[in-house]
């Protein structure tokens, strides 16, 4: 799909929604979301922010600070959504739990949900985090994109060698079809190839093709 589609305008111009700590919190499930999950400290909102040219998710250097399912508008039928990172946090195993709870209850009742974005550190991939949620996304049907952040800590080659062996990892060990690449948000590494696939599913080509006959 071209840059010429209008994703890149709308993720210029998002907006955010609320933000949910129970499913019954969430926007009404209609139209199409892509969903941005990632470890603590994998770089999932700055991937995010890079991905719209706007600061919608917080930032830190406290791992785990997003503790809520956040729902960005990009319009009418169409949301990101940022999803509780996990790993490093330093809270209470209830509230870890209820955390887990919360997202296993989105992912796996969210009709809307058009795709899943996992965000890796390139230096530490394939968390058993990243392994579950790449597991969810092939029983589900969900298709999902790989995301190696931080890709501009290694030189180039070391990268590209590190992107082999997770996809390899990927299709041998986990039997996923996800999709991989590199990306840094500080060298906006990526983020072409990042919106073609977030267009892909938010645009999909059925739709697109719906919408043209019934406009004849």
């Amino acid at each position: 799909m071209s840059s010429s589609t209008p994703l890149v305008s709308l993720c210029q111009q998002a907006t955010f929604i609320k933000s949910a700590s129970l499913v019954t919190q969430c926007p009404p499930d209609i139209g199409l979301e892509v969903a941005f999950a990632g470890r603590s400290n994998a770089g999932k909102s700055s991937a995010l922010n890079t991905l719209t040219h706007a600061r919608l998710a917080r930032t830190s250097k406290t791992p785990g600070r997003t503790q809520l399912i956040n729902f960005f508008r990009l319009d009418e039928e169409r949301r990101l959504v940022d999803l509780p990172g996990y790993g490093y946090a330093k809270v209470p195993l209830e509230l870890k739990a209820h955390w887990q709870q919360h997202l296993d209850a989105y992912l796996t009742g969210r009709r809307s949900l058009a795709g899943l974005v996992l965000v890796m550190d390139l230096r530490h991939p394939l968390s058993d985090f990243d392994c579950m949620m790449l597991e969810w996304a092939r029983k589900s049907g969900i298709p999902a994109h790989v995301l190696l952040s931080k890709a501009d800590k290694l030189a180039f080659g070391a990268a590209k060698n590190e992107l082999l062996k997770v996809q390899a990892r990927m299709r041998k060990e986990l039997r996923s079809d996800a999709t991989v690449q590199l990306f840094s948000s500080p060298k906006r590494q990526g983020v072409e190839q990042a919106h073609e696939v977030l267009a892909g599913w938010l645009f999909p080509p059925e739709v697109e093709a719906g919408q043209a006959d019934g406009e004849s």
